[in-house]
């Protein structure tokens, strides 16, 4: 992919070919919106790129067709729920091929593929943006994705904390430990965030050393502690000390 520098005064095709690059618009960031036949609205797409004219919106119709090189830095990925199951079977070239990208779900509310169990679990997704935000509200969830912060919209959590939904948010307190490989079971953000809790960061520190919210933190740590069969944070804390030093005697 060639440089910023040497884009500049030319005109440059995205490489879906669906939108030129001008050196009077003086892009420097590009946004992929993965949405099949449910395209974003045009008048969405000219609200982000007025207020941002700094980036660029490229519509595709598949995750295939958003690993290849763009001409300049992609910023954010948005993916169709539609299509989850590509972009995390493609996540690794995704990954190689626009790695600071934070890539999110567009929540369009009551898709399963939606649930805060899942899309905490997955590799590759790191936020949701709902679909029917005020336009403000929604620019505004963009731009924090844009600086690479994550976001689920509140009523994930509320979903995700009703009884009987499946997601453990019920668990028993009393649960037994599990023993032996309990570490394997954590998502990779999970692990890192237990790594923070063990060295007695509280919920608001790890949530601006990662860049996160901290209902988010919260309902990691949630997930973490029902995994582990923990009573509570420091139980899995010490856990995790305990694993930590099996490793490196």
């Amino acid at each position: 992919m060639q440089e910023l520098s040497e884009l500049e005064g030319k005109d440059r095709p995205f490489a879906n070919g669906s939108a030129t690059v001008s050196a009077d618009a003086a892009p420097r960031r590009v946004a992929i919106v993965v949405s099949g036949p449910r395209k974003l609205a045009a008048a969405r797409v000219a609200a982000i790129e007025r207020e941002m004219p700094w980036l660029l919106v490229s519509q595709v119709g598949r995750v295939e067709q958003a690993c290849v090189a763009y001409p300049y830095p992609v910023a954010l990925i948005l993916v169709d729920p539609a299509f989850l199951k590509e972009a995390e079977s493609l996540g690794g070239e995704l990954t190689r091929r626009h790695p600071a990208a934070l890539a999110a779900v567009m929540d369009y509310g009551g898709s399963p593929a939606c649930s805060l169990s899942q899309l905490l679990g997955s590799k590759l997704i790191r936020g949701a943006l709902p679909m029917d935000m005020e336009l403000e509200i929604w620019l505004s969830v963009i731009r924090l994705m844009l600086r690479g912060g994550e976001y689920f919209p509140p009523r994930m959590f509320h979903d995700h904390a009703r009884p009987g939904n499946g997601s453990g948010a019920g668990y028993d307190h009393g649960a037994t430990p599990r023993p032996g490989g309990e570490m394997v079971e954590l998502t990779g953000r999970e692990a890192e965030i237990l790594e923070l809790v063990s060295r007695g960061l509280q919920n608001k520190a790890i949530a601006a050393d990662l860049r996160l919210s901290e209902h988010t933190v919260k309902i990691h740590i949630h997930n973490i502690i029902r995994k582990l069969g923990a009573h509570n944070r420091t139980e899995a804390a010490a856990r995790f000390h305990d694993r930590r030093g099996e490793k490196n005697p």
